[in-house]
């Protein structure tokens, strides 16, 4: 990580929508306060931004759990989320200050290095207003169509050279990410999805396989025995 990023991260802030019910992962409280060994989600992923950045955090839960978080998160930014992640990143971004570098960070990806979080920050200090991490495509991809019986039937397979699973933080100018979400009724699983459908360039940099995303129980499974091993 750059050293520099520990002398100008004040104009930094670390957006994180956890406002999600997680249903996939079939715990009986939303994802973002489910048990980590010992500390909650949203507490692990917290704890992970780095200190060096100097970086204001917003962390953005449903309304009925603003108390809950605020316990848990002494010194951060706790806000109400709303029906749909860019609801709730829109709410981030407006209690994020004048913060000139804004990161959207799943609360599902708790494991995130340091690394990830300074690669991101001096690629939009270089001049992308729009960055996102990637790791390449592993698995042997095939798209498909469904046909009678209940079955899928392969139409092509897909070359995964060109291709790039994302990851967070996804970091932005703070005026690229406003544009991104002009449009109020813009639904996407991710950030640069909308900055991307406005014309903004985004650009990559190497994510982590640290840095995986919590969704099914097996992903808890993963993740719970890789903190128990740490």
């Amino acid at each position: 990580m750059n050293s520099a990023l520990g002398d100008s991260g004040a104009d930094v802030c670390v957006i994180i929508p956890a406002a999600g019910s997680g249903t996939r992962l079939g715990e009986p409280v939303p994802k973002a306060f489910v048990d980590l060994g010992g500390r909650t989600i949203i507490e692990r992923c917290v704890d992970h931004i780095p200190a060096s950045l100097g970086a204001s955090v917003v962390v953005v839960v449903p309304a009925d759990l603003i108390g809950r978080a605020r316990t848990l998160l002494p010194g951060v930014t706790v806000v109400a989320g709303g029906a749909h992640r860019s609801e709730s990143v829109r709410a981030g971004i407006a209690a994020s200050g004048d913060a000139g570098i804004l990161l959207v960070h799943d609360a599902a990806r708790p494991l995130t290095p340091a690394r990830v979080f300074g690669d991101v920050i001096d690629a939009v200090r270089s001049g992308h207003p729009a960055v996102v991490p990637a790791i390449p495509v592993v698995d042997t991809l095939k798209q498909v169509e469904a046909v009678a019986g209940g079955l899928e039937r392969v139409t092509r397979t897909v070359d995964r050279e060109e291709l790039r699973a994302v990851q967070t933080p996804q970091g932005f100018t703070r005026d690229a990410l406003l544009r991104a979400h002009a449009d109020d009724t813009g639904l996407a699983t991710d950030d640069a999805g909308l900055a991307e459908r406005c014309g903004i360039d985004v650009h990559l940099v190497p994510g982590d396989p640290l840095a995986m995303k919590i969704t099914t129980p097996w992903d808890l499974r993963i993740v719970r025995d890789v903190v128990g091993r740490s």
